[in-house]
């Protein structure tokens, strides 16, 4: 068979096939069987199992290719098995592989989110399925001649190798969520138009960061609190530039930058490992509690500002407006750059439109806040918002600083026969909560979308 006959059986009326290997499966059968769910193994349908047995060790194990080898129905045609030839014209024809589970919201520059259902199968968000936001092609980095040049004021200068920075600066590591300001852009589009990417729920994720904290590079370079009058900034540009060679780039307050309590770091570890690619290889910035926008991938200048970054992705992007600013009356050189995020919620278990069964039903999802406010609370409510159900939330590794989000789950029993509003709001430790509904806080971007999330659901007979 060729893959591409092997993508035509991507659910059970067409038939379930996988491939592992060179072998061809038709799993149609096991399907409901799977312990994971049938969710979970219809990701894979019409495509290679190894990306998602890689994400779950329990794959690994003797008896599974045992049972996997009784659903064998052929074997990829020899020559389908090899990849596509590269466009070394095409900018974009370096960027890494990435896991097939991720929903693509754009191919070129790659960004792309988990599906919810995976989303919160841990509190750390597995490397190949964090989402991905890239403005522009992921560029290919030499470690060995990486070199970062962070510029103090009055002209000092260090320029640091990436074993010097690792060497050099002790290491430090925070758990962090970052989230891109467009997660849960669709929602807001169903009001009125925006333009931006349709992100859903899943512009979101949870990593355990490791590098040298910011401020220890900056006091190297001579830099001080007392630097200047005013309020100073850290500007961080990129390697990653467009045609014309123009890097991205962003800042964030030097008060934010210099604060041990803030712990940003200049990352060259992801959950243990080196950063992939697409998440910033070989240094990257993180802000813990700031959009993820400020947090600057694959860096390659750090400098100390009396302004702003002047980039366009700080002055003429990721900012919010009243709902009646419109495309005409936009004035951007109006509107703070937005840092810290507002209070943030979503459910991604059961998914919209799902059939539940009748008895006990189990709702999960996320909660997180801005600028390292904890999340103290979730509701959750079964008829829309009339009536509220505390969530029970799931362990944090480090409580008091909100860096991370936190996982919550509700159980509670349905009638047979019954229509379902999900819908779930957060507090945060400053008692922020989510507004109830989309249309006020609409913005000709689509950006801060933090509603009450809500999920209809129908529930069998």
């Amino acid at each position: 068979y060729t893959r591409a006959e092997v993508a035509q059986h991507r659910t059970p009326k067409e038939r379930v096939w996988v491939t592992y290997g060179t072998d061809v499966f038709d799993v149609t059968e096991f399907v409901e069987m799977h312990p994971g769910g049938p969710d979970k193994i219809l990701l894979a349908a019409g495509g290679a199992l190894e990306p998602f047995w890689a994400l779950y060790a329990v794959h690994s194990q003797p008896h599974v290719l045992e049972l996997l080898r009784d659903y064998k129905v052929g074997e990829l045609s020899p020559e389908d098995a090899a990849p596509p030839p590269g466009d070394t014209a095409d900018p974009f024809a370096g960027d890494p592989p990435r896991h097939p589970a991720l929903r693509v919201n754009s191919l070129k520059p790659f960004n792309a989110e988990p599906p919810p259902e995976l989303l919160t199968q841990s509190f750390l968000t597995p490397n190949e399925l964090f989402f991905t936001r890239n403005h522009l092609p992921v560029p290919a980095v030499e470690p060995g001649s990486y070199r970062l040049r962070v510029e103090g004021p009055g002209g000092r200068a260090l320029s640091l190798s990436l074993s010097e920075l690792r060497q050099r600066f002790p290491k430090h590591e925070v758990t962090a969520t970052l989230q891109c300001a467009g997660n849960r852009r669709s929602e807001m589009s169903r009001v009125r138009p925006v333009k931006g990417l349709a992100w859903d729920i899943g512009a979101i994720s949870t990593a355990r960061w490791g590098g040298a904290r910011l401020r220890d590079v900056l006091l190297a370079a001579g830099v001080r609190d007392s630097t200047g009058d005013g309020e100073w900034h850290v500007c961080f540009e990129g390697l990653d530039a467009d045609a014309s060679g123009t890097p991205y780039g962003a800042s964030i307050p030097l008060k934010r930058a210099l604060s041990a309590e803030a712990e940003v770091l200049l990352a060259y570890e992801m959950n243990g490992r080196e950063l992939p690619r697409d998440h910033g290889f070989p240094v990257r910035v993180v802000v813990p509690g700031v959009v993820g926008a400020r947090s600057v991938k694959w860096l390659r200048s750090v400098a100390v500002s009396p302004s702003e970054s002047p980039s366009h992705w700080q002055q003429n992007d990721y900012k919010g407006f009243c709902p009646s600013v419109d495309w005409d009356s936009v004035d951007f050189g109006a509107a703070p750059a937005i840092q810290e995020l507002p209070v943030q919620s979503a459910i991604t278990e059961p998914r919209p439109g799902a059939a539940v069964p009748a008895g006990e039903l189990t709702v999960k999802g996320y909660a997180w806040s801005g600028g390292g406010r904890e999340v103290v609370r979730v509701d959750v409510s079964l008829d829309g918002g009339r009536t509220w159900r505390e969530a029970e939330l799931g362990p944090r590794p480090e409580r008091g600083r909100g860096w991370a989000w936190a996982l919550w789950e509700l159980r509670a029993p349905v009638p047979a026969g019954a229509r379902l509003e999900l819908v779930c709001k957060a507090v945060d430790r400053s008692y922020n909560v989510q507004p109830d509904t989309v249309g006020p806080i609409w913005n000709l971007r689509g950006v801060l979308s933090n509603a009450w999330h809500r999920v209809p659901v129908t529930v069998t007979k």
